[in-house]
C-alpha cells in the first residue's frame, strides 16, 4: 500500500466529492440497486451527525480524496458479537489495485478489534473478491435476502 494514504472521518466539506463517487459506485456492476440523491444524501447527512449505526470515511492521497467507505454497525446473534458491516468501499477508477483498500480493511480490524466485519460482495466482482479473500475473509455459504416496503 502506498505510504501516504490516510483514512478519516467525512467532513461537511466532503460531502459533494463522496456524492459524485456515490453516483458512480451505485451504477457499478458491484452493487444490485442503484441508490437514489436522497438515499446518497440521507447516508452522508447520518455519517456527519455521529450516528450509532453508520461511520463514514474518505481515503485520501496527498490530500486528494480519492475513495469513500460507509461502515454499518449492528449485532450478530451468529457470531455473538458486535457487526461491522464494510458497506460501500469505493475506490476511483485510477487508484485501484495498489492495495488501498487492503490498507483500509486493516484499519478498520485495528479500530473495531473482537467485532465481526461482513461485506457482500457481487459474484462477478472477482478483483474485490480476491482482495477480500487476500485480507482473511470467508465466503459464507448462503444468499442473504432483504424486504423493504416500497
Amino acid at each position: 500500500m502506498p505510504m501516504d494514504i490516510l483514512y478519516r472521518k467525512i467532513s461537511q466539506n466532503d460531502t459533494d466529492e463522496v456524492l459524485n463517487m456515490m453516483r458512480v459506485f451505485y451504477v457499478s456492476d458491484a452493487l444490485y440497486t442503484n441508490g437514489s440523491e436522497d438515499i446518497f444524501r440521507a447516508n452522508i447527512e447520518n455519517a456527519l451527525c455521529g450516528s450509532k449505526y453508520l461511520e463514514g470515511y474518505v481515503i485520501l492521497q496527498n490530500q486528494t480524496i480519492i475513495g469513500y467507505a460507509m461502515l454499518a454497525k449492528s449485532f450478530s446473534t451468529e457470531f455473538g458479537r458486535e457487526c461491522i458491516w464494510l458497506e460501500d468501499l469505493y475506490i476511483k477508477e485510477g487508484y485501484r489495485g495498489r492495495g488501498i483498500i487492503s490498507g483500509f480493511i486493516q484499519f478498520v480490524k485495528n479500530e473495531h478489534q473482537n467485532k465481526i466485519l461482513r461485506l457482500e460482495v457481487e459474484r462477478e466482482n472477482k478483483g474485490a473478491i480476491k482482495a477480500y479473500e487476500k485480507a482473511g475473509f470467508k465466503t459464507l455459504p448462503y444468499s442473504q435476502f432483504y424486504y423493504l416496503k416500497d
